[in-house]
């Protein structure tokens, strides 16, 4: 299984980007997908996730209101809409695939086993 993602770039605050994800190999529709980042000098933290067929979804506090995660199964990619950016919304954001079948919107990093390299979201204030 690989992971890309894409769509990351340079915007000014309070701009729009959305970055997308997709998914080759074993490809099962039924596995939360994530998305994470990880700011410069910090810890790589949680962001969202979506269960499989997109039932339900999970936010972080800080960007909750303003990202929406989705999903295309039938292309295998996820999606992340971010909206209102942020200068601190700055980082290196990665999708990441669950290892096994979750019916919640996860945020631990341990249950994800697949990641992508992650795309660059810079935001200017």
């Amino acid at each position: 299984v690989q992971l890309q993602a894409s769509g990351g770039g340079l915007v000014q605050a309070g701009g729009s980007l959305k970055l997308s994800c997709a998914v080759s190999g074993r490809t099962l529709s039924n596995r939360v997908m994530g998305w994470f980042r990880q700011a410069p000098g910090k810890e790589r933290e949680f962001v969202a996730a979506v269960t499989g067929s997109g039932g339900n979804t999970g936010y972080a506090d800080s960007v909750k209101g303003r990202f929406t995660i989705s999903r295309n199964d039938a292309e295998n990619m996820a999606f992340l809409q971010m909206d209102s950016l942020r200068p601190e919304d700055t980082a290196v954001y990665y999708c990441a695939r669950a290892g096994a079948v979750y019916y919640i919107p996860i945020r631990e990093q341990s249950r994800y086993r697949y990641w992508g390299r992650g795309t660059l979201v810079t935001v200017s204030s």
